[in-house]
């Protein structure tokens, strides 16, 4: 029987050789000024044969970073030390979109380059705790943004949308949700703002759809991707109607031509999110949530969804393609070395004999 998951798929302007998706997932090996490190360029491109890579969350400035080690886009610096990781993905074939992502109140001065600010839609704190080269540590209370410095913010993921392409990546992801800015413009719970950003279910959505535009406007909205999981209640993150939130945003942003929808499935039962995804958003869809190849090949044989992304399977099988393909046995994770470190546990993981 042939298979789904080894076909290829088009993805707006992305042409990808098979539906077997590298979902983005940070690994704390970014350099001490946020540059990405040639490690970095090894993993990436150890694993050129997904039908796509998306990468670690990428911070746009300097303010959007949240976690220790990770790379930004925001610098010349940070710009050509990306370049040897998409041409090690673009040598063995492979396409690569690079998943941009602010933290806004997720965060904590110890993991911040000096002078950089926490900041979010509301002065709302995030209930949890962060790591910090100082152990972990409480979320601090962040500073709401001024409708003026929202237009800088929207400003910079323009600008780190064309830094990416700058780099050499593909295409670019909106990563919207984990209880980052824009899920926090989303949401309830953290967005209490009074002004054309907060209150009705518009309001909150406007942040997300003008940065989306933003990001759109550098090459066409289909070279750009969005991540969402509605009802996420990571980094406190709470939505007093996810369903309603979420139908609301989708049809404001379902003629945009986005490249595609990466949806993760949500923890609130009541909530399908490839029905959600079918009936309110026009274009691809890729779904993530623990799959295994055959989950992953009925689900796209059985339901309208293109592609399936993976993140642990990922880490320790960088030819994950040729496992599922050749039904070989896949190896077991490290937990110990997911975050942060050098190669143990990252790019020494052996592919199949």
């Amino acid at each position: 029987m042939s298979s789904k998951l080894q076909s290829p798929v088009q993805f707006g302007r992305l042409s990808l050789k098979n539906r077997i998706i590298m979902a983005p997932m940070t690994r704390s090996r970014g350099g001490a000024d946020g540059t990405a490190t040639p490690l970095m360029a090894q993993y990436y491109g150890q694993r050129a044969s997904a039908g796509m890579i998306i990468s670690e969350g990428v911070q746009p400035s300097a303010d959007g970073k949240g976690y220790m080690a990770t790379p930004g886009i925001y610098t010349e610096a940070q710009i050509a030390s990306w370049q040897p990781v998409t041409e090690a993905v673009h040598a063995k074939g492979g396409t690569m979109v690079m998943q941009i992502m602010h933290c806004g109140r997720v965060g904590h001065p110890d993991n911040k380059d000096p002078g950089a600010e926490t900041v979010a839609p509301s002065a709302i704190k995030a209930e949890g705790e962060i790591f910090t080269p100082n152990g972990m540590k409480d979320f601090i209370e962040p500073r709401a943004l001024t409708l003026s410095e929202i237009d800088v913010v929207i400003a910079q993921y323009r600008q780190a949308t064309e830094n990416a392409y700058a780099a050499g990546f593909d295409g670019v992801e909106l990563h919207c949700t984990s209880g980052y800015l824009p899920a926090q413009f989303l949401a309830t719970g953290s967005n209490q703002r009074q002004d054309q950003y907060g209150g009705s279910v518009e309001n909150r959505s406007r942040f997300v759809v003008e940065v989306l535009a933003a990001m759109a406007s550098v090459d066409g909205a289909d070279r750009v991707g969005l991540r969402i999981c509605p009802g996420h209640p990571f980094n406190g993150l709470f939505d007093a109607k996810p369903l309603e939130t979420f139908q609301y945003f989708l049809s404001a942003i379902s003629n945009m031509g986005l490249a595609y929808l990466h949806a993760i499935k949500s923890p609130i039962e009541e909530i399908d999110v490839i029905e959600l995804a079918t009936n309110y958003f026009k274009g691809p869809l890729i779904i993530n949530d623990g799959f295994d190849q055959d989950s992953a090949e009925n689900i796209i044989t059985e339901q309208q969804v293109d592609a399936v992304s993976f993140g642990r399977f990922y880490i320790s099988n960088p030819d994950l393609v040729k496992r599922f393909e050749c039904d070989l046995p896949l190896a077991e994770m490290d937990f110990d070395t997911i975050y942060g470190g050098e190669a143990k546990g990252y790019s020494d993981y052996p592919e199949a004999v």
